[in-house]
């Protein structure tokens, strides 16, 4: 751009930049937000898609004082090389590549491709180093999140189980069932055709965790309190299974019924007296809902029948071992008669 040239007409830098704008990126007229977004909307005034052309630079005229004069009459077009920018981070060079997925496509899907298609095809030299961020990163650090926090979890029951119970193996039952109740979250998953979610999918398989600990606690220490009064092992499984089956089942039924309309995506309003299905306000809560569900009723077999068929053969193990100890003792007492040599008078 001539300045002195472009002084005679009474134009500027800016009023070219701006000119100039409506043939790229347009000029920010002012912010919109709607009513459903959170981020604020650019409005921008440009010219029509069929008028943004590099050709159209030349064609363009600036408003002056002294009228709309062509912008050619102090203004050059010439190609030229793009400035580069070099962005460091930590003292080394990276470069950002950013990208979304279409709806109903996964990330971590796309992630594992991309990580597949890089380690084969790229062909990228081994100096260059690359790390995923965004969701992939967030998903990530949720999943550590999570994963310390069942762990910490899990090891507070197995505490207070064990000063409970006074039992590592009642205690070891009790955090096998709750282990393999997260079997029952990938069924009810896979049957409802929905992905592992780090966030709300954790969150359930931790909340189910409390409540298959009560269900089996309330078994177990049927069990114990049966066996203190004497009665054998076989008889106490029958009368725990017996006893507690109405509790166990009454827990598991009210919750999953409870959690029946979220994992079915219901919604019910009691004022309109409507029930529409599939609600955005449900959508939040789907994952979560499906995995307390079909995790607790996994569960529920697990302490009907699994737990009670654990405690049976954790009494007979205990059984071998006593009697062979008993048969130890027996021995060591008939060596010790069989080896005295005093006579009866003596």
């Amino acid at each position: 751009m001539d300045r002195t040239q472009a002084g005679k007409y009474g134009a500027d830098v800016t009023t070219v930049g701006k000119t100039i704008q409506l043939v790229t990126n347009g000029i920010k007229a002012h912010e919109y937000r709607p009513a459903e977004v959170d981020d604020e909307v650019e409005i921008r005034v440009r010219y029509p898609e069929s008028y943004r052309s590099l050709e159209q630079l030349d064609n363009l005229r600036v408003s002056t004082d002294k009228g709309m004069v062509p912008l050619s009459n102090f203004a050059v077009r010439t190609p030229e090389q793009k400035v580069g920018t070099i962005k460091r981070v930590d003292s080394r060079r990276v470069m950002t590549i950013k990208a979304n997925v279409k709806p109903g496509i996964l990330v971590d899907t796309k992630v594992k491709e991309i990580e597949e298609w890089i380690k084969s095809e790229a062909n990228i030299d081994p100096a260059v180093s690359y790390r995923f961020k965004g969701e992939d990163e967030e998903q990530k650090k949720a999943q550590a999140f999570l994963g310390k926090a069942f762990g910490v979890a899990l090891f507070m029951m197995a505490i207070i189980l064990v000063t409970q119970f006074n039992s590592f193996y009642h205690a070891f039952l009790i955090l096998t069932a709750v282990i393999m109740s997260t079997i029952g979250v990938f069924v009810g998953l896979i049957v409802t055709g929905q992905p592992f979610g780090i966030v709300m999918t954790g969150i359930g398989v931790i909340s189910l965790a409390g409540i298959v600990v009560n269900n089996n606690i309330v078994l177990i220490d049927t069990f114990a309190h049966l066996r203190k009064q004497g009665m054998n092992a076989m008889e106490a499984v029958l009368r725990t299974g017996a006893q507690r089956l109405r509790p166990v089942m009454l827990t598991t039924i009210t919750t999953i019924c409870g959690l029946l309309p979220m994992t079915l995506q219901m919604n019910i309003d009691f004022i309109t007296r409507e029930v529409q299905m599939g609600a955005p306000s449900s959508q939040w809560w789907v994952q979560l809902s499906t995995a307390v569900a079909f995790g607790l009723s996994f569960a529920t077999l697990l302490t009907l029948i699994v737990t009670p068929s654990l405690l049976m053969i954790g009494a007979n193990v205990g059984s071998f071992f006593e009697r062979r100890k008993d048969r130890k003792k027996q021995k060591k007492l008939n060596v010790s008669i069989k080896g005295s040599t005093a006579t009866p008078a003596e």
